[in-house]
């Protein structure tokens, strides 16, 4: 309790947090939009494969150039031409060679161009718009931004850096590649290299624009994916808002309505189709509303029952006290002092038994149970009866084999039900009568059993006895002397320990009541 008292208050001291300030709607879409972004994160994916595929592609025109250098050097220099057009066909490149000097000597595109750079101002809306994203995409990946590819005006080795860093090389140096971007974002890709026989420097140029097909095909079918997944994990967050938000609201709103104090009209959602937590909930919250509504009757019932019972001797009392400053005879005044004195005394007889009924639901929830032996605390209480005397009605009672009535609870109150039971057993039983109490093990259960030999109760009566000011009194007994409280204290404090209490005939059509308690039998 201390632990829990303890986390109740660090939890208020810390505050709701942001997280409170959020209906559960837009919690459950956070967390669903939270997936859909690390899903997103598969564009981060993207820039990675475009760059191992640009990667490769360099890899593949250095491995073209070196050789393509070793062709052209194996044939004269009349035949290189017409070989660089043929070689620069099925790879859609663009070979040239450059002398020694640095002017040109062979070039494919003369024959015939492998690759034709496109003019983003001519093209389609649609292409406008995938450049477009493509800009967007690697500005939020924040990919690496190429520098541009633009043909020089003269040709000349000397405006391709890597051209002049191979010529520098010279044969057997290393292949030298860059990457630039065409006027329409697609990478173009160069090459340079030296001739094995140091007649010039090869120089190749491609326009991989399948790169970029590629990855746009990946990115539209990843976007199609994030769409679709998206709109799929929003309509579940809104289903499952509405399946749980909604209810959840429906409950707080009755609650609020019973909290105003309008327990009787409200009518708490049961939720019946229903088989979840919720639905749980909603059934718990129902039947502790409906309960509510029954200890507020209840209540208010008791109120007036108890303004009812006070009355009658209230009325006795005043009556006597203004008649004795009337009365001169001394005889009649001892009798009106009489009267006063058992009023008083039924007042303050009815008044405790009134404040014990009243407190007895907030003692049990702070009653201490332990194990208590039934038969034992009997058998004392009948002991101390006996040796107080005051009736003429016999006292039976059968010892059970010790240690087999063990029950769990307050001691001091069920032996309150043993003494309200056997008073009423002795007050319904004629003089000289037996009232037999035993105390016995059923199975997992121990059975308390009163049976006395009075005029028993009507069946239709069996229920109204155990209801609060509730007396059916034998006959001659004054009135007054019980307040009609002893049987409702009694089953409350059976029904507090998870018991049952009735009344029924005695066996075999012997004359009287028999009062039966069943209580929980303690696991030892």
């Amino acid at each position: 309790m201390a632990w829990a008292t303890a986390f109740r208050a660090s939890e208020a001291a810390a505050g709701p947090g942001w997280s409170g300030r959020l209906t559960l709607t837009a919690r459950i879409l956070a967390v669903n939009i939270f997936a859909l972004a690390l899903l997103a994160g598969g564009f981060f994916y993207l820039d990675s494969y475009r760059s191992r595929l640009v990667d490769e592609r360099r890899a593949q025109a250095s491995d073209e150039a070196v050789l393509i250098a070793g062709a052209l050097a194996a044939v004269p220099a009349g035949e290189r031409q017409p070989l660089a057009a043929r070689l620069a066909r099925p790879i859609a490149a663009r070979i040239r060679l450059y002398g020694a000097d640095g002017s040109p000597l062979v070039d494919s595109f003369r024959t015939a161009p492998g690759y034709a750079l496109r003019d983003p101002a001519t093209e389609a809306w649609q292409r406008r718009v995938a450049r477009f994203l493509d800009r967007a995409i690697d500005t939020v990946v924040g990919a690496d931004r190429p520098p541009a590819f633009v043909e020089p005006v003269p040709d000349r080795r000397g405006a391709w850096p890597e051209a002049e860093a191979a010529a520098r090389a010279g044969p057997g140096g290393a292949v030298e590649t860059v990457l630039r971007r065409a006027p329409d974002r697609t990478p173009v890709i160069s090459a340079a290299v030296a001739l094995p026989d140091g007649s010039g420097t090869l120089f190749v140029t491609a326009n991989a624009r399948d790169v970029v097909r590629i990855v746009r095909a990946e990115r539209f079918w990843l976007s199609m994916i994030l769409l679709g997944t998206g709109l799929v994990s929003i309509a579940l967050s809104l289903f499952l808002a509405r399946t749980i938000a909604r209810p959840l609201r429906r409950l707080a709103l009755a609650a609020h309505r019973v909290r105003l104090g309008r327990a009787r009209e409200v009518q708490v959602p049961r939720l019946p189709a229903r088989h979840d937590e919720i639905g749980t909930l909603a059934r718990a919250l129902s039947d502790m509303s409906q309960a509510l509504r029954q200890k507020i009757d209840a209540t208010e019932a008791f109120a007036a029952d108890v303004t009812h019972e006070l009355k009658n001797p209230l009325a006795s009392l005043r009556s006597a006290v203004d008649s004795l400053g009337l009365v001169r005879d001394g005889a009649q005044r001892e009798e009106l002092i009489a009267v006063i004195r058992d009023d008083v005394h039924r007042l303050d007889r009815l008044i405790s038994d009134i404040a014990e009924a009243s407190r007895l639901d907030a003692e049990f929830a702070r009653a201490r149970f332990e194990t208590v032996d039934l038969g034992g605390m009997v058998e004392g209480l009948i002991e101390a009866r006996d040796a107080r005397g005051g009736h003429d009605v016999r006292l039976a009672y059968a010892r059970p084999r010790r240690g087999s009535t063990l029950v769990f609870g307050d001691g001091s109150r069920l032996a309150r039900v043993v003494e309200n039971l056997v008073d009423n057993a002795i007050s319904f039983s004629p003089p000289g009568g037996l009232v037999q109490i035993s105390a016995t093990r059923d199975e997992e259960e121990v059975l308390l059993r009163v049976d006395d030999e009075g005029p028993g109760v009507p069946p239709q009566l069996r229920e109204a006895i155990f209801n609060r000011f509730q007396s059916i009194r034998p006959e001659g007994e004054a009135f007054g002397r019980h307040s009609g409280l002893g049987l409702a204290i009694a089953k409350a404090i059976v029904e507090g320990h998870n018991g049952t209490i009735h009344v029924e005939d005695r066996e075999n059509g012997h004359p009287g009541a028999r009062f039966l308690i069943r209580l929980p039998a303690a696991v030892r």
